[in-house]
């Protein structure tokens, strides 16, 4: 077999067939020259210096690309692990997907760490940035918006102005680029296409199509970042791009990978969801409006198809939809509990009656214009979904029912994503990377590597470089109320009143519900407002999380309760934060459908389902809010877990060996001295 240099292989960069993968001792040499005191990273960054945890690392990543292995690799806080994949991959000059778990990961990737490296390592790659279709303006969209003149409030029209006067000069059509746009605003599905209403190239602005330019760019680059969600949609859908780049990649990293299961199951299902039936409806109104007008009751169907959906999350939600509940955030429902009710069935028909109703009539004028066309195929493909969920489920697969403020969405997924993988990892060799700071609490990784189909991986874990012991705490009270007695939530709010107002503030409550966060955020403010108090209670929902993370950070007098999305993937450094508060053990709700499914799987083998699934679980969860304590090597930090069971039972022991090796503190006393060393410091 030929050899080649690094500078071979950096210089075969920019021709079209790339040269071997270098020999392993190689290419970890070159990576450890990239590392050391005197190397590039060095000259990159001034307070620069090696880590064995982050060398321990890069170096197997090194081996299992130049093997076109598989590697599964836990890095603790503070290891470096972004830095860890990408300087063996960028020396390794093979054409490179890195996959993360949002699309904000893929901004830093693309924008910061990796034009960082690259200037650094001398590495002239070609980098793209792929995102699924939702995140990229459609010019025709935007032209038929402006014409039909259909928004649901004002603000929206005034959100389309500003998107028209962004158009003019943005070259990627990346609605990012617009600071302060909610992803979440509803303007975005308007002007936004997505594989229901593309119209592929029969579209009057496909030469200018910035998801086309996008996926262009991604085919001819060495380097793309994509996110989970794009990766999972394109195995069921074929419709992002990555299929067609996926046989052309020699190496595949997916970072934050303990998101990667979820963000599976949610894809690699069948979803029939209102909110893509009053999608469906409002175009068919506006192009019937546009180019049909008068041949068809266009206002008539839309409205039918509207009903429909309406009656159908209003079946969906059940009892929910009666009882006065302000639903937050989205609720999981079962299946047979709902699809048993008669109206459940009755709602199904109906939207199969009212597509079935749109179809024909679409059908009719099918050849004005190219909208009709995809509009057909939607209605067909609705009609289908309805007749789907009206039938019995697949063998193996879990169904439940997704409910929030204004939609619902029926679900059939498969349990977990190992037949998926397992297909990936048959077809043309390549080395897979999946990392991230939690994936399990044994020394297998089982927690990832079993549901991901990644037995037979090699696996490492990577302790973090931090001296926990020194600088951080864990207080479990003892003889605190147990999460299911009435005061718990109660007891939480004065605790962490009085630890914050040891700190002046700067604390993280992170709760397991969105009803303790309610509540603890209300007692909170009622402690703080009867002291006098000046710190400030941050509620998670009250405004955007940017914004509340930035409050925080400007002014530390403030507690932060957050629920689910505040517990992995903040980052706040320094003594801005130095107490997080957990209300109770995460364990999964045991009446979540796809929890029931996967409990009764386990049990169905004979194994222990409470063991290897719920504390597993718990402790992978665990893991994530604890790691917003310590953050740098300088970082001194308080953790409080508000759940006795964690002292008194069995399992607590291997819940606090999941964590890292904080020192145990006995009593709130001890608690609060270590706060007021804290104070003194940073004074």
């Amino acid at each position: 077999m030929q050899t080649h240099s690094i500078d071979d292989w950096l210089d075969a960069l920019d021709q079209a067939t790339p040269p071997a993968p270098p020999p392993a001792d190689e290419l970890e040499q070159a990576v450890l020259a990239a590392f050391d005191v005197d190397g590039p990273l060095a000259r990159l960054d001034a307070g620069y210096k090696p880590r064995e945890p982050q060398l321990q690392m890069s170096r197997a990543v090194a081996r299992a690309l130049a093997r076109r292995r598989a590697l599964v690799v836990e890095a603790g806080t503070g290891v470096g692990k972004t830095f860890a994949y990408l300087v063996p991959a960028l020396l390794a000059g093979s054409r490179t997907l890195i996959s993360t778990a949002t699309k904000s990961l893929q901004d830093q990737l693309f924008m910061r760490d990796l034009p960082r490296l690259m200037k650094a390592l001398n590495t002239p790659v070609r980098l793209a940035l792929l995102k699924g279709r939702g995140s990229y303006l459609c010019l025709h969209r935007m032209k038929e918006a402006r014409v039909s003149g259909e928004f649901p409030d004002r603000r929206t029209a005034l959100s389309l102005a500003r998107i028209e006067r962004w158009a003019l000069g943005t070259t990627t059509g990346d609605f990012a680029e617009i600071d302060g746009l909610d992803e979440r605003s509803p303007i975005i599905p308007i002007v936004s296409s997505s594989r229901e209403n593309c119209l592929g190239q029969e579209c009057p602005d496909w030469k200018a199509c910035y998801v086309v330019k996008a996926r262009r760019e991604a085919m001819d680059a060495d380097v793309v970042v994509v996110n989970h969600h794009l990766f999972f949609a394109d195995m069921t859908l074929r419709d992002t791009g990555v299929a067609e780049l996926l046989p052309s990649v020699e190496i595949a990293i997916f970072d934050e990978a303990h998101q990667l299961a979820e963000a599976g199951v949610q894809f690699l299902g069948t979803v029939l969801g209102t909110a893509s039936l009053i999608d469906f409806a409002r175009d068919t109104l506006a192009q019937g409006l546009a180019h049909a007008r008068g041949v068809h009751d266009w206002q008539g169907l839309q409205a039918g198809v509207e009903k429909a959906a309406r009656e159908l999350r209003l079946a969906a939600a059940g009892p929910l939809a009666t009882a006065g509940r302000e639903l937050r955030g989205t609720l999981k429902l079962g299946w047979k509990e709902r699809a048993t009710q008669p109206g459940f069935a009755a709602a199904l028909a109906g939207v199969e009656q009212a597509t079935a109703a749109a179809l024909e009539a679409l059908t009719a004028v099918r050849d004005a214009a190219p909208d009709f066309a995809r509009l057909c195929e939607r209605a067909l493909e609705l009609r289908e979904l309805a007749k789907t969920f009206a039938a019995q489920p697949d063998p193996g697969d879990v169904r439940w029912i997704d409910i929030s403020p204004h939609s619902a969405r029926l679900v059939e997924s498969p349990l977990d994503i190992r037949e998926a993988m397992q297909q990936q990892l048959e077809g043309p060799p390549k080395a897979w990377v999946f990392t991230s700071a939690t994936l399990g609490d044994d020394e297998g990784l089982t927690w990832f590597t079993e549901p991901a189909g990644l037995s037979d991986a090699e696996v490492l874990r990577v302790g973090s470089p931090f001296d926990y012991p020194a600088h951080a705490r864990l207080y479990v009270p003892r003889g605190f109320p147990k999460p299911a007695e009435p005061s718990h939530p109660a007891s939480v709010a004065l605790l962490a009143s009085r630890l914050a107002r040891a700190l002046g503030g700067r604390t993280f409550v992170l709760t397991t519900t969105l009803r303790n966060l309610q509540t603890v955020a209300d007692a909170l403010r009622e402690r703080f407002e009867e002291a006098g108090d000046a710190i400030a209670v941050l509620q998670q929902g009250s405004m955007p999380k940017r914004m509340l993370l930035q409050r925080f950070l400007e002014n530390p007098a403030a507690v932060l309760v957050g629920s689910a999305s505040f517990w992995e993937g903040i980052d706040v450094p320094g003594d801005a934060l130095q107490c997080v508060v957990i209300d109770k053990l995460p364990f999964p709700p045991p009446n979540d459908p796809l929890v029931e499914a996967r409990v009764q799987r386990l049990e169905a083998q004979g194994r222990n389902a409470f063991a290897e699934y719920f504390v597993a679980e718990a402790a992978i969860a665990l893991k994530q809010g604890a790691g917003r304590l310590i953050r740098t090597e300088t970082d001194r930090g308080l953790l409080v877990v508000c759940d006795p069971r964690m002292a008194g039972m069995n399992y607590g022991r291997r819940l606090r060996a999941a964590l890292p090796p904080m020192t145990p503190v006995a009593n709130e006393a001890e608690a609060l001295e270590w706060l007021q060393r804290l104070n003194e410091e940073r004074a």
